[in-house]
């Protein structure tokens, strides 16, 4: 019950720059801590409760002054990487997912009806026309794949020379990573997604140096997959869709593959064990993705991607989940890794 209020009250100190005051100057007053961020004392005093309960921030009780106590050992880039998700997970979930109820009833995000005047479509499609959506989803987005990319690379085999497709690869992040990880003579990465993307993906391509090695397909996946690649990458996608709309997907993959022709899937998934209290995705993704983002959806367990890839024609290659000892604590997201090739 609790829940949105604790993250609110953690997240607004550091919104108030309560956090970065005493960083700046320990031993503060509420009074102090009031002149510097512009607010009531009281309401100061009020916020700091919490942090002082979980050992966040001390409080001289004698003195009454407070200073950084846990969240002075955290580290700039993970403390960056933290409020990242959480200015995600307040400006993208808290209020749609007042309407979770009303979503899960229609299939559809409610909430961007109501706050945004979405009538139809999906988080995807807000963030064009809404810059608060947009910074908030695009730049945490941003920083996922640059930090997962090296793991998902290292762990995928993308021969030389092969012509690579980057399904609903977006504005071409995803092509630019290919080509700098598995570069050879050859290879070529395209990124194939909705047309409206092409010319901030050639941009990009060209900004980092790599427009004679990537390119661009516009088009809709469910309307088919482009032929003549000998592999093609899947990241960030599959998880966004029910089962019937992930079976078309994995279907059009494999009829515009030759035999033998490969596919390399990144997912977040559940735990096998769905109870176990390690893992938080069953805690995020089910209320994210049915009441934010698409109105259905949501991970699948390891296994339940085994089986499906299967089912649609391809054998499983490989299938690697990311070690919990590598996942920094304020990542929600465990992701995993299934390598399957078409079959006769």
């Amino acid at each position: 019950m609790v829940g949105p209020s604790r993250f609110m009250t953690v997240l607004s100190c550091f919104e108030l720059g309560i956090v970065d005051a005493l960083r700046d100057r320990p031993g503060l007053t509420a009074t102090e801590l009031g002149d510097t961020v512009g607010a009531k004392p009281d309401a100061v005093q009020q916020l700091l409760h919490l942090l002082v309960k979980e050992g966040f921030v001390a409080r001289d009780e004698e003195l009454g002054t407070y200073r950084l106590d846990a969240l002075a050992g955290v580290a700039e880039s993970d403390l960056r990487r933290a409020l990242a998700y959480m200015n995600m997970i307040k400006v993208v979930a808290l209020r749609q997912l007042f309407y979770l109820t009303e979503s899960t009833r229609t299939g559809t995000i409610v909430g961007l009806k109501e706050l945004y005047g979405v009538d139809e479509g999906t988080l995807y499609g807000a963030v064009a026309d809404h810059a608060d959506l947009r910074d908030a989803w695009a730049n945490l987005m941003n920083t996922v794949t640059a930090n997962i990319d090296p793991w998902f690379f290292a762990n995928v085999d993308i021969p030389a020379g092969a012509k690579v497709l980057d399904l609903a690869g977006n504005t071409g992040l995803g092509a630019i990573h290919t080509y700098r990880h598995k570069a050879s003579p050859g290879l070529h990465v395209t990124t194939f997604d909705l047309p409206e993307k092409e010319n901030e993906a050639l941009e990009n391509f060209r900004t980092h140096g790599v427009a004679e090695h990537c390119s661009f397909i516009g088009g809709d996946v469910f309307d088919g997959v482009p032929e003549g690649f000998d592999i093609v990458l899947i990241k960030h996608f599959l998880d966004m869709f029910d089962k019937d709309d992930v079976f078309r997907i994995l279907k059009g993959v494999n009829a515009s593959l030759e035999v033998g022709g490969q596919v390399n899937i990144m997912v977040p998934v559940y735990p096998e064990d769905i109870t176990d209290t390690d893992n938080y995705n069953v805690d995020f993704f089910p209320a994210f993705f049915i009441g934010c983002a698409m109105g259905q959806g949501g991970p699948q367990q390891l296994s339940v991607y085994q089986s499906w890839l299967e089912e649609c024609g391809f054998k499983v290659t490989k299938a690697v989940t990311k070690a919990p000892s590598e996942i920094p604590p304020d990542v929600i997201p465990v992701q995993a890794i299934l390598s399957a090739t078409k079959v006769a």
